[in-house]
């Protein structure tokens, strides 16, 4: 089986991905991050296929990905469609926020992630 998760080949692109995250990125990171929401542990700039995914919990196999201005024209949401079909394909589920969701309702978020970690 070839190897999908993590591959190496996308390491320099999942890092700079990483170094340049966006305000929104960096506040759900910061609520997430070290096992803070109910001990979960997740991962930030994680490939998948050719994807790299904003976050992504295997525990749970569960990507989040938060969209800004860019994701709502009509070719970027059958892009993003073909993407989310894929990652199922894998058995991975993607939840996807409006990142002015995480700015503006942050304990709203962290609620609809919980009910993914089942």
């Amino acid at each position: 089986m070839t190897k999908t998760l993590n591959t190496k080949k996308l390491q320099p692109f999942r890092r700079n991905l990483r170094k340049k995250m966006t305000f929104a990125e960096v506040a759900l990171w910061i609520m997430i991050k070290n096992k803070q929401l109910d001990g979960v542990r997740f991962l930030r700039q994680y490939s998948a296929g050719h994807y790299i995914l904003d976050f992504y919990t295997p525990q749970f196999k569960l990507a989040i990905e938060l969209d800004g201005e860019g994701h709502f024209t009509e070719q970027q949401m059958a892009y993003d469609k073909l993407r989310d079909e894929y990652l199922n394909s894998l058995g991975i589920r993607v939840l996807r926020f409006e990142n002015f969701e995480v700015i503006e309702y942050p304990d709203r978020t962290l609620e609809e992630i919980r009910k993914y970690l089942v």
